[in-house]
């Protein structure tokens, strides 16, 4: 079941995930507070217009300070006054706008990519076991679209929040200097407006999850889908691939419509407060003018203030409404941020070099579900420098073998050793260097056949990469393509054929250089004639290495020195010096 945070402690931890900005941010902050003596002081310019000009007014003493030589009673100047005072605002505030909106964009990026980064070397950390379960569409979708509420919360959250703050108390300090009783009808409104959010927060952050989860499903139709595009397509199902993606995403269209239909009852509900609040304060200022308690010119200030209070009370409403689209997705990141791999390193884990390649099992057991055993009860020891074969049928557990012995899992009883010493004793990063593996469907990245081979060994050069192309027979279709080592492969090395892909993996193996080398059926998928030339390529790769190889062809596996046969999880028979007779007779 997954966990579930409180909203404080998820509004603590998307602060702290945003520390790498908070300079940023910072300066996003003050830059925002100047919005508010900008607005303050637009409605200035009218005042003086109406009380000094159209009221003979005098002026205000800081006018008078600040433009001494202004004539008091010259209303040609006055003018002139009033027309530059509210040309100077609003460049201020149109300047302050454009400030706001360059590093907002560059802020809301930076903190976006800080946390998708975070968030992606996080998910390949995680153990294969995890994948398994959840499949790498939810990985996609909180990557790409749940990160970006640190965005949200920080940039037209917490921002805008605080500014509005300061704009409130500004706005309620001016009106209280005018009348302190308006002040206190305005004010009436804040408790009403507190408990709107406060009772409007839950629902709508259930629905928030809710929607999140649709939209999870929805993708993961379109990532089932165009990975077995040939598949669909062969099949003729893209009406129905298409008919599920649409099911799905109803549910999608359902949580939109309700979380907007709820977001816009509160927004109804606050501007219904606001409006009341306004007719209020006009009723009982109006009242206050009939008495002489404040001018006309005043009234029409604090009406301009209170719509500047008023504003930013709704937007601090709405903001806390709307915070829940971030609290949503930032519980479903810090649910797989707090997920601890299956497979841990020792703080204390020894370093190994170059293993000799000595490999023992002791009564390994393990499943990936407790009602249905994966491996029983394994035992057996391999010398360093000997070619293993591993035969059974589908689901025998060969590759669970493997997995095991490349610590991508962890036994749930018994010991995988490598040189006498528990596999989990090593570094993680140390024991997967001593392992080259070459599986039956060739994995290779959408980038160059160079960069393809040179996965294995980040910094070799050329010069390495070609030895260990001709090592894999693979040198001389290389230079037959468009652009040599160069040339890109396309997405999982579509532009190439099977068997070329095949080379540039054996190829891969070869400039890894471990001590161990795994090989799951590498020929399993490819003709007669590539598969001569792998099998010699290998024949190559393995000799002084400790092998493991799955395969089922007679051909591939009768260099073993020793077989290991499995049925349903169980090692059932060990051949050694001999193993053909073992293969003939599966």
């Amino acid at each position: 079941m997954a966990r579930s945070y409180r909203t404080l402690a998820l509004y603590k931890r998307l602060i702290f995930e945003a520390r790498s900005c908070w300079g940023q941010v910072a300066a996003l902050f003050a830059l925002g507070l100047l919005a508010t003596p900008l607005a303050l002081a637009a409605p200035v310019p009218i005042k003086i217009a109406i009380d000094c000009i159209l009221g003979r007014a005098p002026l205000p003493s800081w006018v008078e300070w600040i433009v001494p030589e202004v004539p008091p009673h010259s209303q040609t100047s006055l003018l002139v006054l009033v027309a530059v005072m509210a040309v100077v605002v609003g460049f201020l505030t149109y300047l302050q706008y454009l400030g706001v909106w360059v590093l907002t964009v560059y802020t809301g990026e930076k903190l976006v990519l800080g946390l998708r980064s975070k968030l992606f070397l996080h998910f390949q950390k995680l153990s294969l076991s995890y994948h398994d379960r959840q499949g790498a569409s939810d990985s996609l979708y909180r990557i790409q679209y749940d990160a970006t509420g640190i965005q949200y919360f920080v940039i037209e959250t917490m921002i805008p929040v605080l500014s509005n703050l300061v704009t409130v108390i500004g706005a309620i300090y001016v009106i209280s200097l005018i009348s302190w009783k308006l002040a206190l009808v305005a004010l009436a409104v804040c408790p009403i407006l507190f408990a709107l959010t406060h009772f409007a927060h839950a629902p709508i952050r259930r629905a928030w999850n809710a929607l999140k989860e649709s939209e999870s499903s929805a993708m993961a139709v379109v990532q089932e889908a165009l990975s077995a595009l040939r598949i669909v397509k062969a099949f003729g199902r893209e009406e129905h691939e298409d008919w599920r993606f649409t099911e799905r995403s109803r549910g999608v269209v359902r949580g939109h419509t309700q979380v907007a239909f709820m977001a816009a009852g509160v927004q109804l509900a606050v501007g219904l407060t606001t409006a009341i609040g306004t007719a209020a304060v006009l009723v009982f200022g109006v009242t206050e003018v009939i008495h002489g308690s404040v001018s006309l010119g005043d009234l029409l200030l604090v009406v301009a203030y209170i719509a500047m209070l008023f504003k930013p009370l709704e937007t601090l409403s709405n903001k806390f409404v709307d915070a829940t689209r971030s609290l949503a997705s930032a519980e479903r990141i810090f649910v797989l941020l707090d997920r601890s791999p299956e497979v841990m390193e020792k703080p204390d884990a020894r370093r190994i070099d170059r293993a000799v390649g000595a490999v023992e099992f002791k009564n390994v057991k393990f499943s990936f579900d407790p009602d249905r055993p994966a491996l029983g009860d394994i035992s057996f020891s391999i010398a360093p420098g000997t070619r293993v074969g591993i035969v059974g049928h589908t689901g025998a557990g060969k590759s669970t073998l493997i997995s095991l012995m490349i610590r991508f899992y962890d036994p749930d009883e018994g010991q995988v050793l490598l040189d006498g010493v528990d596999l989990r004793d090593y570094k993680l990063s140390d024991l997967r260097a001593q392992y080259a593996i070459m599986l039956q469907e060739a994995i290779l990245f959408s980038a160059s056949v160079k960069d393809n081979i040179g996965y294995a060994r980040p910094g070799a050069d050329q010069a390495a990469i070609e030895a260990a192309a001709k090592a894999a027979y693979a040198h001389d279709f290389i230079m037959r393509l468009p652009k040599g080592y160069d040339t890109q492969v396309g997405e999982r090395g579509m532009m190439l054929s099977g068997g070329e892909r095949q080379r540039i993996s054996l190829a891969r193996a070869f400039l890894r250089d471990a001590p161990l080398l795994i090989l799951d059926e590498p020929t399993s998928a490819i003709d007669v004639n590539t598969e001569s030339l792998i099998m010699a390529a290998t024949e190559d790769l393995m000799r002084g290495r400790t092998t493991f190889m799955i395969a089922h062809r007679l051909s591939t596996l009768k260099s073993c020195d020793v077989l290991l046969r499995l049925e349903n999880g169980r090692l059932i028979e060990i051949a050694r010096q001999q193993p053909e007779p073992l293969v003939a007779a599966l």
